[in-house]
């Protein structure tokens, strides 16, 4: 195993090297695992609670196993030097997602959920083949650019058309079918970002008048779509209500721009915007406030004689979960409330399997993150790199701003854990994202012809 996982670990092919092993053997084996250990939590979870093995096991087994499966034989045959360990992580989270949301359905009876997970984790896994099999240069993306950008913006001012759903503007609902429009914007953003950013890395890194030790004034065609970034991710906030969504865009293009530009200065930038756009939203829109006031005293409700907050219940969760938690089934987090699958699923997460499972889970999305990041720095083209890059970025922020969220680090955002929390919109997205990062790392990892050596990058030109 220990040798499996080192060469798993080496993404970066050499010019000249012999043709490595594709390893689909290695990435089937660690599916395999996955899969039994999503089952064994579901049949763990039916003896807990109902006493007996539930009906629907097999069903689920058989499910998800032909999902990985299917999965797997599209890696194989499309991209058959992906990374080994991207997608038997995808297969883990989603299929603990679905232990979790299972469990949650059968302590509110009247609030099924899991049946419509699994059918939004069919379809994800569904658009993963479609984007893995017609797809195959990831470079392709950079020529539509523009085209990201504006739907992109289309779909983040979608939702303030419809009503607000809990305080938030984050939703699109058309008769009885509703779904998250910024979910799909955030891909689309991430694509735009790498295109901007692989156009214009020389004149973000030496261009402009220097103002103050190593700090540039950036030239107006330069520092423009910047601006315009932030004061985007301001308004989202500002109409939509939605404190998560304006963090991961701008904190996206805050990493997407200094791993272009190299400049440290940018990230200190980022948080100063950021944080007085934050600041100032926070003290005035009456939504937003209130999120914050609760971050700031979770306990004031019960102080004031009101019962415990959404906030109170998942720290609750979490200290009675203690180190190995009180085992799948046996703990009270439904006690959250309407949020339970969705914002707060991983208290149910640390209080059922301890603060040992939820380290273990949180490993699992750092090692997925890492896997992106790793694809990116073999990569031979600026545009690929910046994309494998927000790719990563995209889980690791969403990660912590739920994670810190539900453990009271930062205000809560209203946010859906990657894979992992109840939302269809979310699960969905995330696939494609894995299946862009599959095919990223296929391109990192394929071996170049020898007789030809290191060959030029080629990418289509981006926007100016």
């Amino acid at each position: 195993m220990t040798a499996l996982t080192a060469k798993a670990a080496d993404p970066a092919p050499r010019p000249g090297d012999a043709p490595r092993a594709r390893q689909r053997g290695v990435e089937l084996t660690l599916l395999v695992g996955a899969v039994l250990i999503a089952v064994l939590g579901h049949l763990s979870v039916g003896l807990a609670t109902v006493g007996h093995i539930p009906a629907q096991s097999s069903r689920y087994a058989a499910g998800l196993a032909a999902a990985a499966l299917l999965a797997h034989l599209a890696v194989r045959l499309f991209a058959p030097y992906a990374d080994p360990l991207v997608l038997p992580i995808a297969v883990l989270l989603n299929g603990l997602g679905l232990v979790l949301i299972q469990r949650l359905d059968l302590a509110t009876p009247g609030q099924p959920g899991a049946g419509g997970q699994l059918l939004w984790s069919g379809l994800g896994v569904a658009l993963f083949v479609l984007v893995v099999s017609l797809l195959r240069d990831h470079r392709v993306l950079q020529r539509y650019a523009y085209l990201s950008v504006a739907t992109a913006l289309v779909l983040m001012l979608l939702p303030v058309f419809f009503p607000a759903v809990n305080g938030a503007r984050i939703w699109v609902r058309v008769g009885g079918l509703s779904f998250q429009p910024g979910e799909f914007a955030k891909i689309l953003l991430a694509v735009y970002f790498a295109s901007y950013l692989a156009a214009n890395r020389t004149a973000l890194a030496l261009t402009g008048r220097r103002i103050w030790w190593k700090l540039r004034l950036l030239p107006g065609r330069v520092l423009g779509p910047i601006l315009a970034i932030w004061l985007l991710s301001v308004g989202v906030l500002v109409l939509e209500r939605d404190l998560g969504t304006s963090l991961l865009f701008f904190g996206l293009f805050v990493i997407m721009l200094f791993t272009a530009t190299g400049r440290i200065g940018w990230i200190a930038i980022g948080l100063l915007l950021s944080g007085l756009g934050a600041y100032a939203v926070g003290t005035f829109e009456p939504h937003v406030h209130g999120r914050v006031e609760d971050w700031r005293n979770p306990f004031a409700s019960i102080e004031e004689g009101h019962g415990p907050s959404q906030l109170a219940q998942s720290l609750f969760a979490f200290g009675a979960g203690g180190l190995l938690g009180t085992g799948l089934g046996e703990g009270q987090s439904f006690l959250i409330g309407f949020a339970a699958k969705s914002d707060f699923i991983l208290a149910t997460a640390g209080e059922e399997l301890g603060l040992a499972g939820l380290s273990a889970i949180l490993l699992l999305y750092g090692l997925l993150v890492d896997r992106g990041f790793r694809a990116g720095l073999a990569l031979r083209d600026p545009f690929g790199r910046l994309l494998a890059t927000g790719l990563a970025s995209i889980v690791a922020l969403q990660v912590f701003v739920i994670a810190g969220g539900v453990t009271g680090l930062i205000p809560l955002t209203g946010m859906a854990m990657p894979f992992l929390a109840q939302g269809g919109s979310s699960v969905v997205t995330n696939w494609i994202i894995v299946a862009l990062l599959v095919r990223v790392s296929d391109s990192a990892r394929r071996p170049l012809p020898r007789e030809t050596g290191p060959q030029p990058t080629g990418e289509p030109e981006g926007p100016p």
